[in-house]
């Protein structure tokens, strides 16, 4: 099982330099199977630009995460902290292998009414594998 999760380009592009080492999130998939991540760019990007495994999944409190993760989140102070505003809990997700794509994967080419999603779906399958056998 496999997760899409939808980026902001300006984090996107900290992802792929190597600075984002971590993504942060108010909620997380609830199955433990996921091991693959997709990243969609959002707009204007609008493309499934890269795929990266999960490293290790942090649950806690914002401050304890900043603590713990702030010189590899791609984030400034603020950032962080307005994103998690109001919440006692979040989540960080560990890039591990990050392979970004040499041709970013425009979805609405493959999928019938595709909608980016709010934070993430499951996707069954390698979406690079489903994408290259719907174009033949």
């Amino acid at each position: 099982m496999n997760v899409l999760l939808s980026i902001k380009p300006v984090y996107t592009s900290k992802i792929i330099e190597g600075t984002k080492k971590y993504e942060f999130r108010k909620s997380i998939f609830k199955k433990k199977s996921v091991d693959l991540v997709y990243i969609y760019s959002s707009h204007p990007v609008k493309k499934i630009v890269g795929k990266f495994t999960i490293g290790d999944i942090l649950e806690d409190r914002p401050d304890n995460l900043w603590d713990a993760v702030k010189d590899q989140s791609g984030l400034d102070e603020s950032e962080f902290f307005n994103y998690f505003e109001g919440r006692s809990k979040g989540y960080a997700i560990g890039i591990d292998e990050f392979t970004p794509f040499k041709n970013p994967i425009d979805p609405r080419l493959h999928y019938d009414n595709f909608v980016p999603p709010q934070s993430f779906c499951y996707v069954d399958n390698e979406i690079e594998e489903f994408c290259r056998d719907k174009k033949q």
